[in-house]
């Protein structure tokens, strides 16, 4: 498995995305919905990484600045073919690595509170992150949970 930044632009990329926002929009409410659109991770304060096993994309993940200090961890993806392989842990492991080598201090994480996200919670409490208040400009939302970690 490789590691790789993202051709945003690319039809694999644009399908895995689309997945991805298929599958937020199935699973909690619009005004819960807080996944970044295409447009925003072309943003220069987004930095987006593909993981790849030769031509296949199997997932992806982001890290989006919030200050000079915390970033947020955005776009965590494994695409339905590579479910249950190590994907998701694999991406988490190095946007933290990049998070941490870029300076950050504090990476968080905003996911779903229903049993729908279950795994990925369980994922992140397995990394090192905790429960905690909304950040950045999150509020309280009974279908989000936040989490936080040091790096």
């Amino acid at each position: 498995m490789k590691f790789e930044p993202a051709d945003i632009d690319s039809p694999a990329f644009i399908a895995l995305m689309e997945e991805h926002r298929a599958a937020m929009q199935a699973a909690s409410p619009l005004e819960s919905q807080h996944a970044l659109d295409l447009s925003g991770l072309k943003q220069p304060r987004v930095r987006v990484w593909v993981l790849r096993e030769g031509d296949a994309l199997l997932g992806c993940g982001a890290l989006q600045h919030l200050d000079v200090n915390h970033v947020e961890v955005k776009a965590m993806r494994t695409a339905r073919a590579h479910l249950r392989k190590g994907v998701a842990k694999a991406m988490l492991a190095h946007l933290l690595a990049e998070a941490h080598a870029s300076g950050y201090a504090r990476a968080s994480i905003e996911t779903g509170a229903t049993d729908y996200f279950a795994p990925a919670r369980n994922l992140y409490s397995a990394a090192g992150f905790v429960v905690c208040a909304p950040f950045a400009d999150y509020t309280d939302d009974p279908n989000s949970c936040y989490m936080t970690r040091t790096l």
